[in-house]
């Protein structure tokens, strides 16, 4: 009878090595085969450059392009093609740990490979282990709160639908805004609509080397900024954004 190996979604934290959790070191440590996404081939995984310092306890390393692109055909051809290549190690009873940076199953890559192997492969086990995620990086970084007492707070997915991202900021106490870097104008332009300039702080790769924070948002209107961008918004009641 086969042994089938297992795939466990592992998050490395947000960017500091340091974050990584004891479990997820034991995973990097235990497993036959680590597998990272990547945009492209030939291209650097952010991922992978986490767990870099952690390089000598790696048996053996994988590189997985996901592409950037919305056409279903490609994707779908592409993760059956990334299911399938994990399908393979398993099958030779290999343990394979599949690194996302922040939380696997918050907003991940992780979620939509789980899904496929569920479909395709539901004979391998699939697991996660949690990672620290960048939004709760960055309330630790400025010392601002998330969420106190009985307050809400959204995570939102920032999209070019006005309406929508402004109805979370009306509704919350806090809205962290992910993916934010396309939309950006559009959001700073919905601050200054609602006076919240001054509540807000944008911050890219959180806790990495090449963490950048922002918190004079307003100068941010026609900056470039990378995919991993994320904006926080919290209402002013004790001014701990000032």
């Amino acid at each position: 009878m086969t042994r089938f190996g297992k795939i466990i979604g592992t998050g490395v934290g947000p960017g500091d090595p340091e974050l990584l959790t004891i479990k997820a070191y034991r995973a990097l440590k235990e497993a036959d085969v680590v597998a990272y996404p990547r945009k492209r081939k030939g291209a650097k995984s952010y991922a992978y450059q986490i767990i870099e310092p952690y390089e000598n306890v790696i048996k053996e390393k994988i590189g997985l392009v996901f592409p950037m692109t919305k056409d279903k055909e490609v994707l779908e051809k592409e993760w059956n093609h990334i299911a399938f290549t994990l399908f393979e190690h398993a099958k030779q009873g290999k343990d394979i740990v599949f690194v996302t940076e922040g939380d696997p199953m918050l907003y991940s890559t992780f979620i939509h490979l789980w899904k496929t192997m569920k479909k395709h492969y539901p004979e391998v086990e699939v697991a996660s282990i949690p990672g620290i995620s960048s939004m709760t990086a960055i309330a630790s970084t400025m010392m601002v709160p998330l969420a106190d007492g009985d307050e809400w707070t959204a995570v939102v997915p920032a999209t070019d639908n006005r309406a929508s991202m402004k109805q979370a900021l009306l509704d919350h106490d806090g809205v962290v805004f992910i993916k934010v870097a396309k939309v950006l104008p559009m959001i700073i332009d919905l601050l200054e609509e609602l006076n919240l300039l001054d509540t807000a702080a944008v911050a890219t790769k959180v806790t990495s080397r090449d963490e950048w924070i922002w918190k004079d948002v307003a100068e941010l209107k026609t900056a470039e900024l990378e995919y991993l961008t994320l904006l926080m918004v919290r209402k002013q009641k004790e001014g701990v954004l000032q």
